[in-house]
């Protein structure tokens, strides 16, 4: 209710009837669609049109997906703009590069259009939701998370999270000592029942860790189960 309004999305994606398929999704949802055909155009896009979100294909002319993702994640301006990855089943060791780039999700195709505007709108919505209380405040050790703000620090610094680092952090702070399987932080933080690799929980693991070394230890894999992060002392 109200997520699409006014939101961007800029579609990537250089074959013509998917391009054309999901545009007519997005736009029977409210959204508004831009695209591009070519990575080189892709980069031009999001600085250009400065999107909401981005679907972005891994195999494109000129600059390939991973790359188109690694420019967004590495400039300050874009580096937490929210990215869906459609790839195809063969690809599966690209898609892992690519979540480890720092994409949020993935589709593999060939998909449902629905499930894309599914997972389209639960990306925004936990960028958009409003927060319980504005006080709402998380400390553990020296790291602190103020969810109204989307804004975590560490020693006083702030550190950039995107969206699913950030909503699975909250969500291990939330739970802390508790055993958490993969499939329950899918379902809590990609937003929706998800049928990919539970995969995609271990990628945003190693990168939370990568960007808040006080996790390294603090956050424990549970054998065949999930994770659980450690109370503080």
């Amino acid at each position: 209710m109200g997520t699409a309004t006014g939101k961007k999305i800029l579609i990537i994606e250089d074959e013509q009837d998917i391009v054309q398929l999901v545009q007519h999704y997005l736009q029977k949802e409210g959204f508004r669609s831009v695209t591009a055909t070519s990575g080189i155009e892709a980069v031009k896009k999001v600085k250009e049109e400065k999107p909401d979100l981005i679907i972005l294909d891994l195999m494109l002319p000129e600059l390939d997906g991973l790359e188109v993702c690694k420019r967004v994640r590495s400039n300050p301006d874009t580096a937490l703009l929210p990215i869906i990855m459609l790839t195809a089943k063969a690809e599966e060791s690209d898609t892992i590069v690519g979540l480890e780039l720092g994409a949020d999700d993935y589709v593999t195709k060939p998909f449902s259009p629905k499930a894309l505007i599914a997972r389209v709108k639960a990306l925004l919505r936990r960028l958009d939701r409003a927060p319980s209380s504005g006080a709402e405040l998380y400390q553990y050790g020296a790291l602190t998370m103020t969810p109204a703000r989307h804004e975590v620090t560490l020693e006083q610094q702030e550190i950039p999270l995107t969206a699913k680092e950030f909503g699975l952090l909250e969500h291990l702070l939330r739970h802390r000592g508790r055993v958490l399987t993969r499939e329950v932080l899918l379902n809590a933080v990609w937003g929706y029942d998800y049928y990919g690799t539970t995969r995609t929980v271990d990628v945003h693991i190693r990168r939370l860790k990568q960007k808040l070394p006080l996790l390294e230890d603090a956050i424990v894999a549970v054998k065949s189960l999930g994770y659980k992060l450690k109370d503080s002392d």
